[in-house]
């Protein structure tokens, strides 16, 4: 099974449904995680570039020996591809 991730943050989802987001009729969002995406809304109103800067920190904290670079371009690479990004 191929592994989920949030659409906005990129966040990795896990096997369950219990990082998912709420659709505005309550249900489970499968695209987005619950810190961007509750009740039908995003969260935040931000850029990209912006999410990038939020998430900069805990990519690089939560991967042992990534830099702070490094993962600003990890996420500078992957982002586009999320459908939140995703330009037509």
């Amino acid at each position: 099974m191929e592994e989920r991730h949030c659409q906005s943050c990129g966040m990795p989802m896990g096997a369950t449904d219990e990082m998912y987001g709420a659709n505005a009729d309550g249900s489970k969002s499968e695209d987005y995680c619950g810190y961007c995406f509750g009740n039908g809304t995003f969260k935040q109103d931000c850029t990209m570039d912006e999410m990038i800067d939020y998430c900069v920190p805990h990519v690089a904290s939560a991967n042992s020996g990534m830099s702070e670079d490094e993962a600003r371009k990890m996420m500078g690479e992957f982002f586009p591809t999320l459908k939140r990004w995703k330009t037509v």
